[in-house]
């Protein structure tokens, strides 16, 4: 017994005992099942992220000035490209303004009537596709707006992307809508649009008259030897015809070939209307149909 006083006498074995059950308290501790960290660990868990903070909040605002120094440049050049786009917008506006100006007193001076003056500022009415007919001989859909809102037979139906088709028949609540699709040059009924390319409307014309299901194309035919019509053009409604009114969006030119017996040209037209999965279209209404 006074063997074992004389061993715990000596400070190191006391010391290195004291560790060794205070380490295995410890484990046990630790090892067991918990649910809430202790508050030994709570210390050390916000110590650590505070020491985190302290290092990451300064790094990371080094790191973002270098980023921001590194766009600079191309923001400045950016901020060029708008600036130059807006001074064509405002030069560009202060031209059609003039235009616009000059163009009312020719109006004035050749005493245009109201009709005229207004034969091209259409009113578009919203209308939701209710119904579609997938019958490949009739391709039609139905929207939810009729005699109510004064739609009639004739009407030009268009999308956000272009010409859809026109009102073939009217309820009172709801119509239905030929479109463009069933377009066929060997029947009588089939609605043909008269047609041209923007910016060329003095030399280019044509008809479309049918559509290629298995292309997706239109076809616009009867187009003048002479005519610069080129690949790229955006066709669009001439007007010529009651039913489609003027400057309506039909699509993009893709492929132009020799015509029927040589003497006219034949225009592949990409529609710029989808065709498929309408939610709303627009009805236009006329100036000279308005009540």
């Amino acid at each position: 017994m006074f063997e074992l006083f004389k061993l715990l006498g000596n400070k190191r074995l006391f010391v290195l005992l004291v560790g060794l059950v205070t380490f295995i308290a410890l484990m046990g501790f630790t090892l067991g099942p918990r649910t809430a960290l202790s508050w030994p660990e709570k210390f050390l868990k916000d110590s650590v992220g505070f020491v985190q903070y302290v290092f990451y909040k300064p790094a990371s605002a080094v790191a973002g000035f270098f980023k921001d120094v590194a766009n600079m440049r191309a923001v400045y050049q950016e901020n060029e490209e708008l600036r130059i786009a807006m001074g064509h917008y405002t030069r560009d506006r202060l031209k059609y303004n003039e235009m616009e100006k000059t163009n009312d007193r020719y109006k004035d001076l050749l005493q245009f009537t109201a009709e005229q003056r207004n034969r091209y500022n259409y009113e578009y009415r919203i209308a939701q596709v209710i119904s579609a007919n997938s019958d490949p001989n009739s391709r039609t859909i139905n929207i939810d707006i009729g005699e109510n809102a004064d739609i009639k037979p004739g009407m030009a139906v268009t999308s956000q992307e272009g010409l859809v088709g026109v009102i073939s028949h009217v309820s009172a609540y709801t119509s239905t809508v030929n479109l463009l699709t069933s377009m066929d040059a060997n029947d009588p009924n089939s609605n043909a649009i008269a047609a041209t390319a923007v910016g060329k409307e003095d030399t280019v014309f044509g008809m479309i008259e049918s559509f290629d299901p298995k292309t997706g194309m239109f076809k616009m035919t009867k187009i003048s030897e002479e005519s610069d019509i080129k690949k790229g053009d955006e066709i669009i409604s001439s007007g010529i015809i009651n039913n489609f009114p003027k400057y309506m969006r039909i699509g993009e030119v893709k492929k132009i070939e020799v015509g029927e017996y040589g003497l006219t040209r034949t225009a592949t037209i990409e529609p710029y209307a989808s065709f498929l999965d309408w939610k709303e279209l627009m009805v236009v209404i006329p100036p000279e149909v308005k009540e």
